[in-house]
């Protein structure tokens, strides 16, 4: 390779590898695996080693990337959060062996801990009780994340014991659960959003909410795995780490300590299987030097710990054959591709079916039936084709084509612009979204109504008796106890539960309707703010988009929504059985329109209310919260440490600042 050849590869790399880091951290919409990054980080590294005219130090082999967020007060790390060096065979491993046995005399050992697949934080103790948790963010500093950090459980806010030191740093990592991710993508999928691609991209959305009541639902988790600082309980990290346990903090049980690198690849050839046995994402091992002392003597490069090193598993890929297509209709219309492949074992499961997603996928990977496929289970909880060996391709093999009707009732889909899925329009006429529509209506989140569920909605519907969930109130104990597996007391108890759910409260009836996407926390905004559904009914977009967290889309739809004659006849047979369609008088004391008209944003932290009881009272008192400064901002609330970005854009549009004594003083 010349001198050209090689700068053109070395800009093109850096190019690919920006616009990987901003996918990634950004957007966490990452569209390359780990392991094809560091892949091509590895190229560009061995590339600018070559060529070493051609550095830059703005080069991604320089960085270990940035998940700021200008939202958020930011934070300098005591400690630097570098990133691991990843090794990805034995050979590896056994290098970084050598490595520190060039470096030191010394016997030393090893920790061996599970590599979580989430995202990092930094908690940061004094006296006992949490101060402040940070994300890792570009390695120097991260974003102040305490309000969110505090919804999760298995965080303490205060430690156990007292012999913990009076200040130190716990490092860890925030993840969720398989079980739980899975409840999040069908809520998501619910209201018509596309479900998070996995668990580690739905934990790094979600501890980056402004909202942490709405971080709270999502029932977040953490381990944690490293503790600094002066004065520690003991020189070894293993050690420490039992100290920890013992204070409160959660600990993985399987983390283990090994005499020699042997034993580390003993570690990791049996976790290797065995992880996909565990609840949580986890995408690798990571082997650290136990003496804290050793550690320091050992030092650190530019960008990672020389006492350090993650190993990365290669998600699990498999072969097999795509036999067909099918297209399954959601209860919002998406209409959902499904490849129906050769039943082949992955990671510990037999594998028949992986999801496609939407047209762009299948052109994307150019499908053709009986195709060679390449299935993978990584960090996914549904299968997925990554890849398809077209050299086994046969010379007739059909193209996969998206379908152009509803493959349940006949209807043309549509595809509006800037969205990924296909619809179908029919509504009311469409099966599987007439019966996913009653089915949401009947859930516990929603109208709670029990003794209903998939099975009867859909013999009911068989049998002619419910059409639309206002259906369900006309229901009679004579029709329903000589249905099958049916009887008395089943009757009984669904009559009674529908007569209790008049009970339910607007908001969660607004919820119930499956205005798309309405979901709980957006349909509690606009119960809490029009106050009726004849207010909602009649709001303009302007008025809609006005409330807090009410974007375009929502609000086309609301109004797309009560525009049809059908809902509106819906919703008058629902009204007339006597459901909750305005908020309870007792909800509605203390309002006011004191802050009527103005725009508020909240930054920093303040001493007598938490962000989100300001941003209640300034909802409470008709005025409106939002994130980011601009010419409509009335004022700033500023606490201590308000972003600075925030201070200069205030400063230089000329929005007053007020103290959360002054704010209080407003709506008394």
């Amino acid at each position: 390779m010349d001198l050209t050849q090689a700068k053109e590869k070395i800009e093109a790399l850096r190019h690919e590898l920006e616009e990987h880091n901003y996918q990634y951290y950004v957007l966490s919409k990452p569209t390359i695996s780990d392991y094809e990054f560091d892949m091509k980080l590895k190229e560009l590294e061995k590339l600018e080693a070559e060529f070493p005219q051609f550095f830059d130090p703005n080069s991604p082999t320089q960085r270990v990337g940035s998940d700021l967020n200008q939202e958020f007060v930011q934070v300098n790390h005591q400690y630097p959060m570098l990133s691991l060096s990843n090794s990805y065979s034995e050979g590896e491993l056994i290098d970084f062996d050598q490595r520190i046995k060039k470096l030191t005399d010394e016997p030393y050992e090893f920790v061996c801990e599970l590599k979580f697949d989430g995202t990092s934080v930094s908690l940061i103790y004094e006296n006992g009780a949490l101060l402040r948790a940070v994300t890792r963010g570009d390695g120097v500093k991260g974003d102040d994340i305490t309000a969110n950090v505090r919804t999760i459980r298995s965080i303490p806010l205060r430690l156990k014991g007292d012999d913990y030191p009076a200040s130190f740093e716990m490092r860890g990592e925030i993840l969720l659960p398989f079980a739980v991710f899975a409840e999040l993508n069908q809520a998501r999928e619910d209201i018509g959003e596309m479900p998070f691609a996995n668990p580690r991209n739905a934990a790094s959305g979600t501890i980056k909410l402004q909202n942490a009541a709405e971080v709270a639902k999502r029932k977040l988790d953490a381990y944690v795995y490293y503790l600094l600082g002066e004065n520690l309980p003991d020189d070894g990290h293993y050690e420490s780490l039992q100290h920890a346990r013992k204070w409160g903090f959660k600990i993985s049980e399987h983390t283990k300590k090994c005499a020699n690198i042997n034993e580390v690849i003993d570690f990791i050839n049996y976790w290797d299987t065995e992880r996909f046995n565990l609840p949580v994402a986890t995408d690798g091992i990571v082997i650290k030097v136990n003496s804290r002392r050793l550690q320091s003597e050992l030092g650190f490069t530019a960008k990672s710990p020389r006492w350090a090193i993650a190993y990365k598993f290669k998600a699990e890929q498999v072969s097999t054959t795509l036999e067909s297509v099918s297209f399954q209709v959601g209860r919002t219309g998406a209409v959902t591709p499904v490849a129906n492949l050769t039943p082949v074992l992955l990671a510990g499961t037999v594998v028949k079916r992986a999801s496609l997603h939407n047209a762009d996928i299948i052109n994307k990977l150019d499908l053709h039936l009986e195709d060679a496929v390449y299935v993978e289970k990584g960090g996914e909880i549904i299968p997925k084709i990554v890849d398809v060996n077209d050299s086994l391709r046969k010379p007739d093999a059909q193209k996969v084509e998206f379908i152009h009707e509803c493959p349940e009732c006949g209807t043309t889909l549509i595809r509006k612009d800037g969205e990924a899925a296909h619809y179908c329009p029919n509504e009311t006429g469409c099966p599987p979204q007439i019966k996913g529509k009653i089915e949401h209506f009947i859930s516990r989140r929603a109208m709670d109504i029990d003794g209903l569920g998939q099975e009867t909605i859909e013999l009911l519907y068989q049998q002619g008796l419910i059409r639309n969930s206002a259906d369900l109130y006309d229901l009679q104990a004579e029709q329903l106890i000589p249905l099958e597996r049916m009887g008395e007391k089943s009757a009984e108890r669904i009559l009674k539960s529908l007569q209790q759910s008049r009970q339910v409260p607007f908001e969660r009836v607004l919820f119930a309707l499956g205005i798309r996407f309405v979901g709980e926390t957006v349909a509690k905004k606009l119960a809490q703010k029009l106050v009726n559904i004849d207010n909602l009914a009649k709001a303009s977009l302007d008025e809609l988009t006005a409330i807090d967290e009410i974007g375009i889309r929502i609000a086309e739809s609301v109004i797309a929504y009560f525009h049809d004659e059908r809902n509106r006849e819906l919703l008058e047979r629902l009204k007339n059985q006597g459901l909750q369609f305005e908020l309870h008088e007792s909800v509605l004391e203390g309002r006011s329109q004191k802050l009527e008209g103005l725009s508020i944003v909240i930054s920093g932290t303040f001493e007598k209310h938490s962000r989100d009881e300001l941003k209640e009272l300034i909802e409470k008192n008709g005025g409106k919260s939002v994130g980011s400064i601009s010419k409509k901002t009335s004022y700033l609330l500023g606490g201590a440490n308000v972003g600075p970005s925030k201070l200069e854009k205030v400063e230089k549009l000329g929005i007053p600042i007020l103290s959360e004594e002054e704010f209080l003083q407003m709506i008394e």
